[in-house]
């Protein structure tokens, strides 16, 4: 690499031998996995003898040594999905599966101007700014300065120093985010937090015509209420939701099957994009339905609002007949199944 070329930051710490100073993942040939930090002179003690640092310092990734008793280990660098699920944590993490989903379905691109909000221990933001560069932005809003100061470090650990695109900002988004970006200035917007619909406002108002806003709820009712107030706001096209589960396989020989344990529900991830100002939603074509909202009935959580169909008393009375139909044919036909075995009724 010429002296020239400008070096992103934290590649430098991906590559090359290991160094005092790392996190380092040892793996014995149990597949017990353990994190360790180099130190010149250091130690790492087991139960089956001890393992020296300076045996891995200037050793390249991938090494394969042993303890003093002969123990296997080997080492390599942990991953992004290693390092977000061992990291220290104020505030529960944004799992690997979604963060790599909020990477794509929110396009995020090098060079783009990302706004989110709350910022959590920094696992997100991680994500956020590999994706964005060096020449991007992703600023972070958190309430609390405690989680702050846990993303910071985090961050931090992660490029070996701090993320030059990275910019934190401390209080609520809806009341910050008007003073400190410009209106249409923003590319994205990535809201984890639990009632994202209260900054649907101030985030229009930030993300340019086309932007995307992509918000990570953890519950249904969450969920439909945010679709709701994206609906109801206008600037937004029609809100997209789902859910990413992930299943791991055991497979070892002949004996391929599921593996008893998987990373389910964590979240839901709902995405819309700003329209242009003046511009008037197309809502998708839909029948009739009292599943509407208006601003007045938000919190009304009835069978109809949350999108079941009404049950007429019409409706009702048929499927008791059909049910006491099919119960009588079904009695019968256990009559015939007695008589013909020569068994009596018990009646």
């Amino acid at each position: 690499m010429s002296s020239g070329t400008h070096t992103p930051t934290g590649a430098i710490n991906r590559r090359g031998p290991f160094r005092p100073g790392e996190r380092v993942q040892i793996t014995d040939e149990r597949g017990r996995i353990t994190t360790i930090t180099l130190a010149e002179g250091g130690e790492y003690h087991s139960h089956k003898g001890f393992l020296k640092h300076d045996d891995l310092i200037g050793a390249p990734e991938g090494t394969v040594i042993a303890n003093t008793h002969g123990i296997l280990y080997q080492a390599l660098r942990p991953l992004y999905k290693d390092f977000v699920l061992s990291m220290p944590r104020g505030a529960a993490v944004v799992y690997p599966k979604d963060a790599a989903q909020i990477i794509v379905k929110a396009d995020i691109f090098p060079g783009a101007r990302v706004v989110e909000a709350g910022v959590g221990s920094g696992a997100l933001s991680i994500a956020l700014l590999r994706a964005v560069g060096d020449y991007g932005c992703v600023h972070s809003f958190e309430r609390r300065e405690e989680f702050a100061d846990v993303a910071r470090g985090n961050i931090e650990t992660m490029f070996g120093g701090p993320h030059p695109a990275w910019k934190l900002s401390i209080g609520d988004l809806q009341d910050t985010l008007p003073q400190v970006e410009e209106p249409g200035s923003v590319d994205r917007v990535v809201l984890d937090m639990l009632a994202p619909w209260e900054c649907l406002d101030a985030v229009a108002e930030a993300l340019a015509p086309g932007g995307v806003l992509i918000c990570y709820v953890a519950t249904v009712t969450q969920m439909s209420r945010l679709v709701e107030g994206m609906r109801l706001d206008g600037r937004f096209t029609e809100p997209e939701c789902d859910e990413t589960i992930v299943r791991g396989w055991h497979v070892e020989g002949l004996a391929v099957r599921p593996d008893h344990r998987m990373v389910a529900h964590t979240a839901f991830l709902v995405v819309a994009r700003r329209l242009a100002d003046g511009a008037v939603r197309l809502a998708p074509k839909r029948r009739a339905s009292k599943t509407d909202f208006s601003e007045e009935d938000m919190n009304a959580w009835i069978p109809m609002n949350v999108g079941e169909r009404e049950v007429t008393d019409k409706k009702i009375r048929r499927a008791a007949r059909d049910a006491k139909n099919l119960a009588a044919h079904a009695a019968r036909a256990n009559e015939i199944a007695l008589e013909q075995n020569g068994i009596e009724s018990a009646e």
